[in-house]
C-alpha cells in the first residue's frame, strides 16, 4: 500500500507536510537547500526586516532540558541583501519557499513583502509574534484591528499567498486568527514561542542579555495542540501549519489530528539534526499505514470528528 504525502496550503503544493520553520536556521540560501534534500515539504526563511538587524548580544540561547530560550533579536541582513538569497535558493529549491517578514509598521511590512515576492518568494509569512523584540511582532500580533490591518495590506499588495504567523502570549488566539482571515490570509500558522526567562542562580541575574526570550522545543508541544485544534474548530476551511514543539513523528501526528495542514520543525533540527525530517515522514507514513488511510492529508481534524 502507497500512502501519498502531498499537501496542499492555498494554492502551493508541498511534497510533504513537513514544513522548515522560520527562525532556527541562518538567512543564507544554502541552508533552506539543506532542508529540502534533507526532506522538507517546504521552507521558511528567518524573519527579514527593511534593514538590517545586528539582534542582541550575547548570550542569546538557554539550553533546557524541555527545550530552547532564544533572544536572538531578529537578525538578519534586511531585504537588500536576502533578495541575493532568494534568488540563488529558488534556482535549486523545488519546494515553496516562503519569506517571513517582520517591521516596526504596516509600510515595512508591505515594502519587504513586495521586495521578496519580486525576488522570487512563494509565500509570505507575517511573523505578528516575536515575544521578545519590542515594537517587532507580539506588540502587534496582540491587536486584533492592527494584526487585521497588517494582513490586509499586504494581501492587497501582492498575488501571492499571505500567512499569518499567531502568538501563544494572547488571551484568544481564535480572536487574533479570526482577525488574520478577515485581512486576507490564506493560512495560519501556530504557534511562536512562548514568553520566558531563565535566572542563572549563582550569578543571581538573568542569562539572556536581554532578560527575555521566546520558549521553544517539547515543553510548549501541549500549548500547540490545544491552540491547533482552538483555530481548527472555529475555522475549519482555514489552513493552519501548526508548530512548537515537535520532536517526533508522534508530535506531527497529533497537531495534524487536531487540525493542521503541514507541521513546522525548528527547534528539532537544533536538538537531533537535518535528519529528523526523514525520521518523522518515515514514522508518520508507518503510522498512516497502520491506520489505513491513503494520503496524510486525511489526517487533519480527525480529533474533531472521532
Amino acid at each position: 500500500m502507497y500512502v501519498r504525502t502531498e499537501v496542499q496550503i492555498a494554492n502551493l503544493k508541498f511534497k510533504n507536510p513537513l514544513v522548515l520553520a522560520s527562525g532556527i536556521l541562518g538567512n543564507a540560501a544554502s541552508l533552506l537547500i539543506r532542508a529540502e534534500r534533507h526532506g522538507a515539504g517546504a521552507v521558511t526563511s528567518k524573519s527579514i526586516t527593511k534593514e538590517p538587524r545586528k539582534g542582541f548580544e550575547n548570550p542569546v540561547v538557554v539550553e533546557l532540558n524541555y527545550g530552547l530560550i532564544n533572544a536572538i533579536g531578529l537578525s538578519n541582513p534586511g531585504i537588500d541583501e536576502f533578495e541575493k538569497e532568494i534568488k540563488i535558493a529558488k534556482q535549486f529549491l523545488s519546494v515553496p519557499l516562503i519569506v517571513s517578514v517582520a517591521g516596526k509598521s504596516i509600510e515595512e511590512y508591505v515594502y519587504v513583502a513586495k521586495r521578496a515576492v519580486d525576488a522570487g518568494a512563494d509565500a509570505i509569512e507575517l511573523n505578528l509574534s516575536c515575544p521578545h523584540v519590542k515594537g517587532l511582532g507580539l506588540d502587534i500580533g496582540q491587536d486584533p484591528s492592527l494584526v487585521q490591518e497588517i494582513v490586509h495590506e499586504v494581501k492587497n499588495s501582492i498575488s501571492l499567498p499571505v500567512f499569518a504567523k499567531l502568538s501563544p502570549n494572547v488571551n484568544n488566539i481564535v480572536e487574533i486568527g479570526r482577525a488574520a482571515v478577515e485581512g486576507g490570509a490564506d493560512a495560519l500558522i501556530a504557534i511562536n514561542t512562548i514568553r520566558a526567562m531563565a535566572i542563572d542562580i549563582y550569578h543571581k541575574k538573568p542569562i539572556l542579555s536581554n532578560r527575555y526570550g521566546g520558549l521553544s522545543g517539547p515543553a510548549i508541544h501541549p500549548i500547540a495542540v490545544r491552540c491547533v485544534f482552538e483555530l481548527y474548530e472555529e475555522m475549519e476551511d482555514v489552513p493552519i501549519i501548526g508548530m512548537g514543539g515537535v520532536t517526533t513523528w508522534e508530535d506531527a501526528i497529533e497537531l495534524m489530528l487536531a487540525g493542521a495542514s503541514a507541521v513546522g520543525i525548528g527547534t528539532a533540527i537544533y536538538l537531533k539534526g537535518f535528519k529528523v525530517f526523514k525520521d518523522l515522514l518515515n514514522g508518520m507514513i508507518r503510522y498512516s499505514l497502520r491506520e489505513g488511510l491513503e494520503a496524510l492529508s486525511d489526517l487533519i481534524g480527525l480529533a474533531h470528528r472521532s
